[in-house]
């Protein structure tokens, strides 16, 4: 498991409580359950069940895409909120009013808000993904809000544009901003 990058007590409008649980039971048991399920398929025999096979890939998607997709939430918070930068000029006016509309169709339910960066056409989209496995294709994830109940009901019970508020105004924009500049990076790599 990755430290958080953050001081938990110092975020404002997100408890100690909810940030240290939040890591250590849905990041943490992502972490330990990937783990487990990987020691299983590398047990697994030449001529094993098709089923078993299909079974434990599925649940490792499930497992990585969660453990990553935290470790992305967490890495872009503990900042100022405040948005600067190449992405800053980039994105349209209307990009965070689509944000948060997309993060609010999840609440009462589960799933992710990503802003991202697609590698085929370099169009910076907005998504929403379940279940930790649905994503669009070729897209690099710039900025992920998790809005699984867990990630706000202790703070904020049912309230989840309270708790995107705050998302918003402890965002690190410079980490951001960071994985921008390696996206456009990689697709100039690619010639694209």
């Amino acid at each position: 498991m990755k430290p958080l990058p953050f001081d938990p007590a110092k975020l404002k409008g997100l408890s100690e409580r909810l940030l240290t649980s939040h890591h250590a039971n849905n990041y943490g048991g992502a972490v330990k359950n990937l783990g487990k399920v990987e020691e299983e398929l590398a047990r697994l025999k030449p001529d094993a069940l098709p089923a078993l096979v299909s079974g434990l890939r599925e649940r490792a998607l499930l497992f990585h895409n969660s453990m990553t997709l935290h470790e992305w939430y967490f890495g872009n918070l503990g900042g100022d909120g405040k948005q600067s930068g190449a992405l800053a000029k980039a994105l349209p006016g209307t990009w965070e009013q689509a944000f948060r509309a997309t993060a609010l169709s999840l609440s009462g339910g589960s799933g992710w808000a990503i802003l991202g960066l697609h590698t085929m056409t370099g169009e910076l989209l907005t998504a929403w993904s379940g279940n930790h496995t649905q994503a669009p294709a070729g897209t690099i994830p710039l900025l992920v809000l998790d809005m699984y109940e867990h990630s706000y009901a202790l703070d904020y019970g049912a309230a989840a544009a309270k708790y995107v508020d705050a998302f918003f105004a402890n965002l690190k924009w410079e980490e951001v901003e960071r994985r921008y500049e390696m996206a456009r990076a990689a697709l100039g790599a690619l010639g694209r």
